[in-house]
């Protein structure tokens, strides 16, 4: 892709710009957000005057090779720096490309059983399992939100924020159902069952401003369950919030009424705010939309054969026989891919825009 110097120049001016506004900015907020922008524009100035310098080599060893004397070291090094310039316009198109503005954020994980009864849930608790290990294989920190076991173990549902630096970016393709063919623990004659569980991943976005209004919403308290006898709780400190315009509901048990509210209200923000997403994302044109990231949660987008030990990514036909691995928490090979799907898709885009 040759892309057009008249795009790389706007990188460039702007960047300059913000650089000149950094050094004579007196508001606390627009130094903020003028060192945020400065360090997103960093790696692509960087890549941009990268592709600059080679260019320019190649137009100088282009002259060189008119010199008897210095033809055949130049037309070597020609040679070298023409196989490298297409990786190094790629690397340029890929950061200019369209990209999601949520890429780096931390993000809400949640696992839910589907269809399946006590196997759904148990498979709930192995795909949570696999995320947990994935995430401290990564150095990302997970912090449990709430949790209700299955009546066989596993969950019924769990959600967990996950921090750390572009959680989202790597795990936003796996929300939709997963299903798993397996034969299970309860199952005396050996039959292999199908059963399902869905993913969401939500990003936490610390600095969008979602407003909410008290009119909006209603706050229920009520006894958190516990698992009797000693643990059973005796104060209603368990914190329900209804979002009325919108019908999303929100729970928080943990032992403290007030840290439940300021979770509760935290994953309100977070609901709202991927529902702006969605609705932004159904608003693109279809040619806009990846294969891998419609964000569509029922969709059925990946199968776990344990009879068989495979994988298979139904959104990209991607099959790996490595389905212990997998559950361990070995996953980059199937998010590298999705990822690798995606950055082909920005990139038609982009192709698509410089005509």
């Amino acid at each position: 892709m040759r892309l057009p110097q008249a795009r790389l120049d706007q990188v460039l001016d702007r960047f300059h710009e913000v650089e000149a506004r950094m050094g004579s900015a007196t508001d606390g907020a627009e130094i903020v957000r003028l060192s945020k922008e400065h360090a997103e524009l960093k790696p692509v100035v960087d890549a941009v005057q990268g592709l600059a310098r080679a260019r320019a080599e190649m137009a100088d060893l282009e002259a060189m090779t008119a010199d008897p004397e210095m033809a055949a070291m130049a037309e070597e090094e020609l040679r070298g720096l023409t196989d490298r310039l297409p990786d190094l316009e790629r690397e340029v198109a890929l950061l200019l490309a369209p990209r999601d503005a949520d890429e780096n954020a931390s993000a809400v994980l949640e696992v839910r059983a589907g269809t399946g009864g006590d196997e759904a849930a148990l498979f709930a608790g192995d795909l949570f399992r696999m995320y947990s290990r994935y995430a401290a294989s990564r150095g990302w920190r997970i912090e449990l939100d709430s949790a209700t076991e299955g009546d066989a173990g596993g969950y019924k549902e769990i959600i967990a924020t996950v921090t750390g630096e572009g959680v989202f970016g790597r795990l936003k393709f796996e929300s939709g159902v997963h299903r798993v063919q397996r034969v299970p623990t309860t199952e005396s004659q050996g039959r292999i069952h199908t059963s399902a569980a869905t993913v969401a991943v939500l990003p936490e976005v610390e600095d969008v401003e979602i407003e909410i209004h008290d009119k909006d919403i209603r706050i229920d308290t009520f006894r958190a369950s516990g698992s009797g006898g000693q643990h059973v709780n005796t104060t209603d400190s368990a914190v329900r919030i209804t979002h009325l315009p919108t019908g999303i509901m929100v729970t928080s048990s943990e032992k403290s009424q007030h840290v439940n509210r300021d979770k509760a209200m935290k994953n309100l923000r977070v609901r709202l705010y991927d529902m702006q997403r969605q609705a932004k994302d159904l608003a693109r044109s279809d040619s806009r939309k990846s294969q891998v990231g419609s964000g569509d949660r029922s969709e059925r987008i990946r199968t776990y054969n344990y009879p068989q030990g495979r994988v298979s990514d139904h959104r990209i036909n991607l099959t790996l026989h490595s389905l212990p691995q997998i559950m361990e928490g070995d996953i980059d090979p199937l998010l590298n891919a999705l990822i690798a799907e995606d950055q082909a898709a920005r990139l038609a885009d982009l192709e698509a825009e410089f005509g």
